[in-house]
């Protein structure tokens, strides 16, 4: 009989019946791991959104372009996370209010205008949120949870090339 690998710290979470086959002790670890990346995906959605609105500069169509195609990229994550999160018997807590709670993120400035000050703020949202994946994807790992681990893998990987775009734009 396989051993439970549930992370010691996992909260007790109200499950849905489901036919899937990891331990009922596993998809609660996993849904709580995948509510704060709902939660932080929402909200880096919609940070990006902000920046997008907002940006003024020298660079400005190619910047609100570039803040409109990850805004899609992280619209994607945040399906990917529910679906993910409900598919192992999870209610995905995805609306506003539930997102503030659940967030791993610091408040987008509501004051930003310049194209870098927007670049560096969100570099360090995704910056942030990446480091998290690569722990939920420790966590994954460790508790057996295979489909979560690569759910969270291409994240990172996405928010690894997010990253390298903007910083970009201020390097060199």
């Amino acid at each position: 009989m396989a051993k439970d690998k549930t992370p010691k710290n996992a909260a007790k979470t109200q499950m849905h019946k489901t036919m899937n086959p990891i331990s009922e002790n596993i998809r609660g670890a996993m849904v709580d791991l995948l509510q704060a990346h709902l939660g932080t995906a929402i909200d880096i959605t919609y940070q990006t959104k902000q920046a997008h609105w907002n940006v003024k500069g020298m660079n400005f169509i190619a910047v609100h372009e570039l803040f409109d195609d990850l805004h899609d990229l992280t619209e994607g994550y945040v399906d990917d996370i529910a679906e993910r999160l409900t598919a192992i018997g999870g209610q995905a807590h995805g609306t506003v209010q539930a997102s503030v709670q659940n967030s791993l993120l610091e408040a987008y400035p509501l004051d930003l205008v310049k194209s870098e000050d927007h670049l560096r703020r969100l570099t360090e949202s995704y910056a942030k949120w990446s480091a998290a994946v690569e722990k939920g994807i420790e966590e994954a790992s460790e508790a057996g949870d295979p489909l979560t681990e690569d759910l969270l893998t291409g994240i990172g990987r996405g928010l690894d090339k997010s990253i390298y775009f903007m910083e970009s734009h201020f390097q060199g």
